[in-house]
């Protein structure tokens, strides 16, 4: 059985912090400083739960699927999921892999941009795979 605890956490606090993220506006209290904390902790929020969806995401092809010998790396992973019908693009997948691999190697401004961007995209793919992979609604 796929324990899909740390995913959901993980999407959760995603959302969270994407929220937190979208009402920086609000809060003209806050140092630029703070602002700067609240985009990278998204762009770290981001990481986590991309890193912790493909490894979900390698269980349940395995697990609920039946494919064997599948390969230990994401963009792979997500070729294989696309195959089997989990989601109906591969390529935003891939983008999302490109903006973690991004975010690793560089912390700039506008990387960090790029990967909010695309963090908004990446929750609602998410919820739509969890669904897909619990049988149970996103909330």
């Amino acid at each position: 059985m796929i324990d899909y605890e740390k995913f959901e956490r993980s999407l959760k606090h995603l959302e969270a912090q994407l929220q937190n993220f979208c009402d920086v506006s609000k809060r003209p209290e806050l140092l630029k400083l703070d602002r700067e904390a609240i985009a990278e902790s998204v762009v770290q929020r981001f990481e986590v739960c991309y890193d912790c969806l493909w490894k979900v995401l390698k269980r349940y092809l395995g697990e609920e699927l039946g494919i064997s010998n599948l390969p230990n790396s994401p963009k792979p992973l997500f070729r294989i999921a696309f195959e089997n019908q989990l989601f109906p693009a591969v390529d935003p997948w891939l983008s999302y892999a490109d903006a973690r691999v991004d975010t690793s190697h560089d912390y700039s401004e506008e990387k960090a941009g790029i990967t909010i961007g695309r963090a908004f995209d990446f929750v609602k793919d998410t919820a739509i795979l969890y669904e897909k992979m619990t049988g149970k609604p996103w909330t």
